[in-house]
């Protein structure tokens, strides 16, 4: 037996007589049995590029063909990311309110302009709606048809044998005394063992593999569109709050108790779950040696929670930077921390008008944190005239023993040397006008400055010491600090979809890109001379060595059931009847066992 591969016949060449039947292949061999061939993709078919007909109908034809084309979805996905590129360098409105009206302040030449390309909420806007729609639009237009085309194949029989299976880029055959109907049950039986779609035919098998390939394609496709979906659901039934809470305080999830509520079309404020906790302590750990000396190690609100409006059944829990408290549908995340001195304001009469915490705002990364004390019912001044004070200043946690040249900074982010540097006003607030103020900050064009002499007054205060303030306003002692924790309590019901779906895409396109499709061929007839003549075929979608090794690994297997047989001595045999099969063998002496496929270049 000679285990020889023939070349190519030339496209114009005829085909043997007595060649068994299936398509006939007329010209390149890789262009062999091309219906077949196509069916290794589930991709739409390609329209002729015929005239789009004309009228109102044919232009919606055209527009709906393009539309779901993958270039244009492509093209609408690369748009996407940039029309969210806006978003993420100019402030949004709703959770950066604040830094939008600072941003507006600070260019007012642009903003106009900003305002009319709605760059002030640019994922709500309607350039970058019409694009997410589009986009939707488009992957719905291309998974519909591609499902119902896999389907299809995968409900039909895996393609005949081609006529001419020389001309497949990997080939083997031999010679066996086996008979040709136990050789194609053979082969079907092994490739049904190891996985394949088989088909049994007129004389041959044809086996099909690697489906997951086009799942994983289809899988990516359907990801993508779960994840358009699950972000489409966030942003128009979402709602985020945030509440800055002390020590020893409580939160409850109301209108009244929130700081700022950022809602959406589908949530406000009374679609609020109903629960609350206490904020029991806060725990915050810092690097004390070393290059990253003050670096943070630990931020861990401890709280107690209750669901519903039973707020006696309480429980503990812990709260951390990224391992937030998931109540119903909501999760509370801690996102910042910080220090509220704790003062006693007395008048003139000795009579307490203030006392408790003040949260400042850090501005550093070593807590340097300025605030603003304001003391709304302070009654009347020496004279008789209604008044009031604030206290404008810095709280210190680690204090250095001189700031005279870089200013009140300082040194260290917990509190192992506390300092409250304040400065004094009177006058008034201006909390009576109506006008919305930022608690954080001192409305001052109503108060005037209190000084001794030329001099501005000051007082550089540790936790015990008091200032007695110039003019007969009084005094303020520093008792001491609590710390306090922020909290932005998040309802977003569309992002398990989304992630879902991310995970659901690389799971895809990891199947799309690594599982090969890939078909097998065996076919066993009767040569001229008595004998069986076996062949065997490969076909891979891409270029792979898999498919040859899958072959020679089924050829080797095939030999307990079809034997190779010895060549009969005498060198050349009339084969003339097979020539596009196997041709006669070249040398007599050729080994009588199959070699690997060959694979054509």
């Amino acid at each position: 037996m000679s285990d020889t591969k023939t070349s190519p016949q030339p496209a114009d060449a005829p085909d043997s007589p007595d060649a068994p039947d299936g398509p006939d292949p007329k010209a390149n061999p890789f262009l062999v049995d091309t219906a077949a061939a196509e069916r290794l993709s589930t991709a739409p078919e390609e329209e002729t590029d015929t005239q789009v007909g004309m009228g109102v109908l044919g232009w919606v034809r055209w527009f709906w063909r393009q539309l779901t084309s993958m270039r244009v979805a492509l093209l609408l996905l690369f748009l996407l990311s940039l029309a969210a590129i806006p978003g993420s360098l100019v402030p949004q409105e709703g959770p950066d309110t604040m830094k939008v009206v600072a941003w507006k302040e600070a260019h007012k030449g642009v903003t106009p302009l900003f305002e009319r390309l709605e760059l002030f909420h640019v994922y709500s806007s309607s350039w970058f709606s019409a694009i997410y729609i589009l986009l939707f639009v488009s992957l719905a237009g291309c998974i519909l048809p591609r499902t119902w085309q896999f389907v299809g194949v995968l409900r039909s029989q895996p393609p005949a044998a081609p006529r001419n299976l020389t001309r497949m880029p990997v080939y083997a055959a031999w010679h066996s005394a086996a008979d040709p109907e136990a050789v194609n049950a053979a082969a079907y039986r092994l490739l049904k063992k190891r996985g394949f779609r088989t088909a049994a035919g007129k004389g041959s098998v044809a086996a099909e593999k690697g489906y997951l390939r086009e799942v994983g394609n289809l899988l990516f496709h359907f990801s993508l569109f779960a994840l358009l979906v699950g972000v489409a659901w966030a942003g128009v039934a979402s709602g985020t709050a945030s509440k800055l809470v002390l020590e020893g305080q409580g939160y409850s999830n109301t209108t009244t108790q929130i700081d700022d509520f950022y809602g959406s079309h589908y949530y406000g404020v009374n679609d609020l779950d109903a629960f609350g906790f206490k904020l029991d302590g806060f725990t915050a750990r810092y690097q004390e040696s070393g290059p990253q000396i003050g670096t943070a190690r630990q931020f861990t609100a401890n709280v107690r929670y209750w669901v519903g409006d039973d707020s006696t059944k309480l429980k503990k829990s812990t709260i951390e930077v990224n391992h937030p408290l998931e109540i119903g549908g909501s999760k509370v995340y801690l996102i910042g921390h910080g220090y509220a001195p704790v003062v006693t304001v007395k008048n003139a009469k000795n009579e307490i008008v203030y006392r408790g915490p003040t949260p400042f705002l850090p501005r550093d990364a070593n807590m340097t944190s300025p605030g603003v004390i304001k003391v709304n019912d302070y009654g009347t001044d020496a004279n008789g005239n209604k008044t009031q004070l604030a206290f404008q200043g810095f709280f210190l946690p680690t204090a250095p023993e001189n700031f005279e040249k870089t200013g009140p900074v300082s040194m260290f982010p917990a509190a192992a040397d506390p300092m409250l540097v304040l400065t004094a006003y009177a006058g008034d607030l201006r909390t009576d006008s109506g006008l919305p103020q930022n608690v954080y900050q001192l409305d001052d064009k109503a108060m005037t400055q209190l000084k001794v002499g030329d001099d501005i007054a000051r007082a550089r205060l540790k936790v015990g010491q008091g200032w007695e303030l110039p003019n007969g306003y009084g005094t303020i002692t520093f008792d001491g600090y609590q710390q306090w924790a922020t909290f932005t309590i998040s309802h977003h019901p569309g992002n398990s979809v989304a992630l879902v779906g991310a995970v659901a895409a690389i799971l895809g396109l990891i199947g799309s890109l690594f599982v090969q499709r890939r078909r097998i061929w065996v076919r066993a007839t009767t040569a001229p001379d008595g004998r069986t003549l076996v062949e065997v075929a490969g076909l891979g979608r891409s270029e792979s060595a898999r498919t040859a090794e899958e072959l020679a690994e089924l050829a080797v297997e095939l030999q307990d059931d079809a034997p190779a047989a010895e060549e009969p001595s005498g060198g050349d045999t009339d084969d003339s009847d097979t020539d596009d099969a196997v041709p006669a063998a070249a040398d007599s002496s050729a080994a009588a066992t199959p070699t690997a496929p060959e694979t054509k270049e």
